[in-house]
């Protein structure tokens, strides 16, 4: 899910709930600024039209054809569908998320499916303080919503994620109709080739379908799946 880009840049709170070890909340500590501002546990009070309960079939593509392997982040998982594909398949999977009801819907989700998963309270615009690489990252929705110098910042981010060699696989809604109202963040090609100029490899931009729980759009929302690989 895609952390709005007006919200304050925070310092990250881990909150390390590996599935085989849940570990309680955390209280807000230097988070707490920021969430006074944006209580991202506002998107899950109810489940956003994002959260369609299994993984979007974009990724779930992927993950048939065994391009997922080793050590895989989920940016923004919400709920954990993402990473929850990526730890059936036997790989070492995490999940970071600002919100922690959604963090806490993902772990019980992976209990009740019986994978071993982790998920940490983490800004995904800090990836660094992480201090650990990943062979395969995965991004539904979160690109598209960092504007001005927060996507940059984003990449940067990335990159130091990222394995060099690795692998960056993003979703985000295309440039064109239809695509619900309101924080709808449509890219072209361009943007995305503008984005990863340096220090990447583009792969594919391909035309695909987002699925999405709107009743408005039950065919879908237009979108582009990109594939990077980290020099």
């Amino acid at each position: 899910m895609a952390q709005p880009a007006d919200e304050p840049t925070a310092d990250p709170e881990f909150r390390d709930v590996d599935t085989a070890r849940p570990a309680p909340h955390h209280g807000p500590g230097r988070q707490g600024a920021a969430d006074a501002g944006f209580r991202h546990e506002e998107l899950y009070t109810n489940p956003p039209p994002w959260d369609i309960g299994r993984p979007q079939p974009a990724f779930l593509a992927f993950a048939d054809a065994g391009l997922l392997h080793g050590r895989v982040l989920d940016v923004g998982c919400g709920t954990g569908e993402h990473t929850l594909m990526a730890a059936r398949l036997g790989l070492e999977s995490t999940g970071i998320d600002l919100a922690t009801n959604a963090l806490d819907l993902a772990t019980k989700k992976a209990e009740e499916r019986g994978v071993m998963a982790r998920f940490l309270r983490h800004d995904a615009r800090r990836l660094a303080d992480l201090g650990e690489r990943f062979d395969v990252v995965l991004d539904s929705l979160v690109f598209h919503g960092f504007r001005g110098e927060e996507r940059p910042a984003y990449v940067e981010s990335l990159r130091a994620a990222v394995k060099p060699g690795g692998r960056y696989f993003m979703l985000c809604f295309r440039d064109e109709p239809p695509t619900p109202s309101g924080r709808v963040h449509r890219l072209t090609p361009d943007e995305i080739r503008t984005a990863f100029a340096d220090g990447w490899r583009i792969d594919a931009i391909e035309p695909i379908t987002i699925d999405s729980a709107l009743p408005a759009y039950t065919n879908g929302i237009r979108g582009w799946r990109t594939t990077l690989t980290r020099d």
